[in-house]
């Protein structure tokens, strides 16, 4: 499949997506991990539905706790179980995804992985990129919140 044509059904996805999420929720909640490792290296996810790298995470289901949200959707797509309690960064305003969206930031540190993660639909790709060598399609989200945790740079409340 030409990138054209893997670009249109990932924008089709997300859009159907969402409208999914908009009525079935009347708030869509999410939450993202930056997760470091012990080498400093930042964990990031790429999904089958939208383009370049993000923290992993998800959205947060009815009757779910973030931290909850968080520890399912790391087991998911990356094999991660967290072994201390993660420290929230920040929830941010997603007005790029809709005016309905807030996700949770939480920063993990202490973790391990118990498997290899398998490429499927959802999450296609994963990888551990120091800092200053993040992949050129890192979402600027992503990179803010990176950024953010690592430097101390100021941090803004819409993602």
């Amino acid at each position: 499949m030409s990138n054209g044509g893997r670009r249109f059904i990932e924008l089709v996805l997300q859009r159907v997506l969402h409208q999914y999420w908009r009525f079935q929720r009347g708030m869509t909640l999410g939450v993202r991990a930056v997760v470091i490792d012990a080498n400093g290296r930042i964990f990031l996810v790429r999904h089958g539905y939208t383009p370049g790298w993000h923290l992993p995470g998800g959205g947060v289901e009815t009757g779910e706790t973030f931290v909850d949200a968080l520890r399912r959707e790391l087991a998911e797509e990356a094999q991660i179980r967290m072994t201390d309690d993660p420290a929230l960064h920040g929830i941010f305003f997603n007005v790029a995804v809709s005016r309905r969206d807030h996700v949770a930031v939480y920063v993990v540190r202490g973790f391990e992985q118990t498997g290899v993660p398998k490429a499927r639909f959802e999450i296609t790709d994963v990888g551990r990129f120091a800092p200053d060598a993040l992949p050129p399609d890192t979402t600027p989200g992503t990179r803010r919140r990176i950024a953010e945790v690592l430097t101390g740079i100021p941090t803004t409340l819409v993602w």
